[in-house]
């Protein structure tokens, strides 16, 4: 049988109205005072921050003003310059060469002196007898030397006079001939000789360059002959009388010789014949013993043959000179050496009776009478600052404008000016380096003022060339761009209405307003002009193409005010 379940009512608590709920504040003051606070930080920070950031990367814009000038016409030079030091042109110091003691001193230290001025005079044997033994082997030497010069003029051995050769010795190919050796006898037989006795009795009768007539049985002839010399002598005959010699000359003509029988005929003044005590025999005229002079190899012979015909001057033998050469050089070199010790002798002798070598002024003395002084020690130094000499270099690029003569202008440390005188250039002792020779210059300057000082350093410039009448305009003004097409060109902005024909196009780079502009523009009514430059100074350029003079031409810009 089923449950039946009744339904249940439910018991639930009654439900109060809602009424006002009170809740803890969100903001109080204190909270407020605290986030208005930090707000405000916040907010200065930031203002701070971005001002600062711009501060820091603020660009103000650049004003800036055109440096102008004109295109003048005038004259422009083109100068070298560098260095150099100044010295005394002459200086001077006498330094003894042996002991001594002093005699006399003339100068003082500061004392003015000309040259040939006496000095000092010091006494030292040792110096005269140093001079005296250096020039007696000079001497000696110079005669050595003289033989060897004969022996080798005597090389070659020649005939003395034209005549026949007899007694002939033997040579052999380079055979070494001693000096003094034997070569051949040379006779004279182009005339011949007679020696006849005359009696006292003619002594009167008979002269010097009488004519004689010669006779010779042996060939049946007479021949003129002329009495060449009268020796009075006294020839005793057998009969007692007492006779004279008459030495008689006549004519060779080739078929007489030494040796022959020969009587001679002469003439008194009264027409009387003179006739010699008895005959004689005919002579060479000349007879020479020929021999060497000089040792030597044997080179080459002449004609050297006995009864030969030689003419004077022909050479006979010839002998090779190696070890004659090889002595004179020797004994040049023994020469030389000596002449220079006699010449450094006789100086030194000078130094002890000395004079002044030069004009100038005592620098230093250190004698004082009856000191004794040593070899080595330095008696006097005299310099002459009256004429000072500047050494500088010029390099290769202007060595051509520097010639003897020109003048350079010099200025010291002070600014103090001086006129130097080319003297000379020493193209020897030029020296190159980094691309570059540099060359020697001697100046002359003229100091009688006295204003400038040894070791003083100079500065030099001179001009190396010169335009008249030319454009010219300041260097700045000159500027290098390449046009629109990138050719490169040399040009100066110039000013103008509109665009001239020689104009090149150029696109002038942009700027910022904070930048500095470094061309300008033709709004800014200036356009860039091709030209050609010739010679310049530190600060001017020569325009020798492109401007006709009178332009004004831009230069630079010159900033008044910038960011910073």
């Amino acid at each position: 049988m089923s449950e039946i379940v009744a339904p249940q009512t439910s018991q639930t608590p009654p439900v109060t109205p809602p009424g006002p709920v009170k809740r803890k504040p969100a903001w109080t003051p204190a909270k407020i005072r605290r986030s208005v606070i930090s707000l405000v930080v916040v907010a200065a920070l930031a203002a701070g921050g971005f001002g600062l950031y711009r501060f820091l990367n603020k660009r103000e814009a650049v004003h800036t003003q055109m440096q102008l000038a004109v295109a003048d016409i005038g004259s422009i030079q083109s100068t070298a310059s560098g260095n150099g030091t100044a010295k005394a042109k002459e200086t001077a110091a006498i330094t003894l060469s042996a002991a001594g003691t002093v005699q006399e001193v003339y100068v003082t230290a500061g004392q003015t002196v000309s040259a040939g001025d006496p000095l000092y005079r010091i006494y030292s044997s040792t110096a005269q007898d140093e001079a005296t033994t250096a020039q007696e082997r000079l001497t000696a030497l110079q005669k050595d030397l003289a033989d060897l010069m004969e022996e080798s003029s005597n090389l070659t051995v020649r005939a003395p006079f034209a005549g026949k050769l007899t007694d002939v010795k033997e040579f052999s190919p380079d055979q070494d001939v001693a000096k003094g050796s034997p070569v051949a006898t040379l006779v004279n037989d182009k005339k011949l000789k007679l020696s006849l006795y005359f009696s006292y009795a003619y002594e009167d009768d008979i002269q010097k360059g009488q004519s004689v007539s010669v006779t010779i049985p042996a060939v049946m002839g007479q021949f003129k002959g002329t009495v060449e010399q009268i020796n009075k002598v006294s020839y005793i005959s057998p009969e007692g009388a007492v006779h004279f010699e008459v030495v008689i000359s006549f004519d060779n003509p080739g078929t007489l010789t030494a040796d022959m029988d020969a009587s001679a005929t002469l003439t008194s003044a009264d027409g009387t014949p003179i006739y010699p005590y008895q005959n004689g025999k005919t002579q060479y005229y000349e007879v020479r013993e020929i021999a060497t002079k000089a040792a030597g190899p044997l080179l080459s012979k002449g004609n050297l043959l006995n009864y030969a015909n030689v003419s004077a001057g022909e050479a006979l033998i010839t002998m090779g000179s190696d070890t004659i050469d090889a002595d004179i050089r020797a004994k040049q070199k023994e020469i030389d050496e000596a002449a220079l010790k006699v010449e450094e002798t006789q100086k030194a002798l000078q130094n002890f009776n000395a004079v002044a070598p030069i004009d100038g002024t005592i620098t230093a003395c250190t004698l004082s009478e009856g000191q004794e002084v040593k070899s080595g020690d330095t008696a006097v130094m005299i310099s002459n600052t009256t004429t000072m000499l500047v050494d500088i270099t010029v390099d290769d690029r202007n060595i051509s404008f520097i010639q003897p003569g020109l003048t350079v202008e010099l200025r010291d440390y002070n600014q103090n000016t001086f006129l130097g005188t080319v003297i000379s250039i020493d193209m020897s002792h030029a020296e190159s380096g980094n691309g570059m020779t540099k060359y020697p210059v001697s100046l002359e300057v003229d100091n009688s003022a006295g204003t400038l000082y040894e070791g003083t350093w100079l500065d030099y410039s001179f001009v190396t060339s010169q335009s008249d009448n030319c454009i010219v305009v300041p260097s700045s003004a000159v500027t290098y761009i390449s046009d629109t097409e990138g050719n490169p060109y040399t040009v100066v902005f110039i000013q103008a209405d509109s665009k001239p024909d020689n104009a090149i196009d150029f696109e002038v780079p942009p700027v910022e307003e904070w930048e500095t502009p470094k061309y300008p523009t033709p709004e800014d009514g200036f356009y860039p002009v091709p030209v050609t430059t010739g010679l310049s100074d530190n600060y001017n350029v020569e325009i020798k193409e492109g401007l006709s003079g009178g332009e004004t031409v831009f230069q630079a810009y010159i900033v008044e005010s910038a960011w910073g």
